[in-house]
């Protein structure tokens, strides 16, 4: 499960399902790749997907849940933006500070939620830092803060697991 992030080129892409989730879903290059991230990795709905603590795989992850949100959860394009960026902040926080080798990515809802959670081996907590308007880093957990409804961290006996929830309306 853990390949080289090179081999996304060469999965073959997975058949359509359903017909009107797959109008929302644009541009389709970027279907294309979503699609073939959760062939080669697994469905982070079903259980923890594990991916390599490498800076590269911040696009995975955010592929697959750009994939999750509006294909198999067929939610807003707006909340898809949001846990899209929020993920790239909470993966860039596991890849850059806890020197794990993997991490892993796990996605839930239910009504009227979604939840997502990246868990990594480090007892490490994050610090909410204070944002100036001129800072280039330290804005990822302020953006969890800002555009999630809840977030936190879990400590487990090894690791932790970071995650925000969203309200979401349900169809």
């Amino acid at each position: 499960m853990m390949g080289n992030m090179a081999g996304l080129e060469g999965v073959e892409q997975p058949r359509q399902r359903g017909s009107v989730t797959a109008a929302r879903w644009v541009p389709a290059a970027e279907d294309e790749q979503a699609l073939k991230a959760l062939e080669l990795f697994g469905n982070p709905t079903d259980e923890e997907v594990r991916l390599p603590s490498r800076p590269e795989s911040a696009a995975t992850a955010r592929r697959l849940t750009q994939c999750v949100v509006l294909r198999q959860w067929t939610l807003s394009a707006q909340i898809a933006e949001h846990a899209v960026l929020l993920v790239s902040e909470l993966v860039g926080n596991a890849v850059r500070h806890t020197g794990a080798r993997v991490f892993g990515l796990r996605m839930l809802r239910r009504r009227g939620w979604i939840r997502i959670e990246v868990r990594d081996p480090s007892r490490g907590l994050p610090c909410l830092m204070p944002v100036q308007e001129m800072d280039t880093s330290g804005r990822g957990l302020f953006l969890v803060d800002k555009l999630s409804d809840r977030w936190g961290v879990d400590l487990l006996p090894r690791g932790k697991t970071t995650w925000f929830e969203m309200r979401v309306s349900d169809r």
